[in-house]
C-alpha cells in the first residue's frame, strides 16, 4: 500500500482532511509519518489521537536547513514513504528534499495560481477585491508556489463576503480538492 508522509506545521485542517479519506477508502494509502516543525502546534495532538508515527524537530536545533532536511529524508526513508504531501507545512522545501524525493512532493494552496503566492493567499485575495479565488495542488520545486500545477478548483467571492467566510469556502474545497488529487496521482502511478 502507498505510504504518505503529511507535513504541516499548524492547525491541521488538510491532515485531518487526508486521514479521513484514507480510512473511508477515499485515498488507497496510509499516512504513515507526520513531519512537523513547531513541537507545539495542533497537528501533533491530532496526530498521537490518531496513532500517526511522528517526526518533530524544532529547526533551531539543527545548524542549517540542509542538516534538518536530511534527517527527515532519513526518516521518511526508514518509513519507505511514496508521496510528502504538504498540508499547511510554513517551510520552502530545500535542495536535500527536493533531489530525494522529486516529483514525489505535492502542496496544496489556498489561491488559483499563479495568483496569490506566499503567505496570506486568502488575504492577499480578499484586499485585493478579485471575485474570484480558489484552490491549487501543485509539485512542489525550488520556488515558493512556483511547481507545476496538477488541479485547481475556484472559489466565488461575493461582494457581502467576510474574509473568515472566504476561508470557510476555501478550505471547504481543500478538504474535497486534495485528496480527490492524491488519489489520482497514486492511481496514475506517478
Amino acid at each position: 500500500m502507498t505510504k504518505l508522509a503529511v507535513f504541516a506545521s499548524g492547525t491541521g485542517s488538510n491532515y485531518d482532511a487526508i486521514v479521513a479519506a484514507t480510512k473511508d477508502g477515499t485515498i488507497d494509502a496510509t499516512v504513515s509519518l507526520l513531519v512537523c516543525d513547531k513541537p507545539k502546534a495542533k497537528v501533533v495532538e491530532k496526530a498521537e489521537k490518531n496513532g500517526t508515527p511522528m517526526f518533530v524537530f524544532d529547526p533551531k536545533q539543527y545548524k542549517n536547513k540542509a542538516m534538518f532536511e536530511a534527517k527527515i529524508v532519513e526518516v521518511l526513508q526508514t518509513e519507505q514513504i511514496d508521496w510528502i504531501v504538504l498540508a499547511g507545512y510554513m517551510r520552502l522545501i530545500g535542495e536535500t528534499l527536493l533531489h530525494s524525493f522529486e516529483g514525489k512532493i505535492i502542496n496544496i494552496h489556498p489561491s488559483l495560481l499563479p495568483a496569490f503566492p506566499g503567505l496570506d493567499a486568502i488575504g492577499q485575495a480578499f484586499d485585493a477585491g478579485v471575485k474570484v479565488s480558489g484552490v491549487t495542488v501543485h509539485y512542489v520545486d525550488a520556488g515558493m508556489d512556483t511547481g507545476k500545477i496538477i488541479a485547481q478548483q475556484a472559489v466565488n467571492i461575493t461582494e457581502d463576503m467576510t474574509r473568515e467566510e472566504l476561508q470557510q469556502a476555501i478550505q471547504q474545497v481543500e478538504h474535497q480538492l486534495y485528496p480527490a488529487t492524491v488519489q489520482k496521482l497514486i492511481t496514475r502511478g506517478e
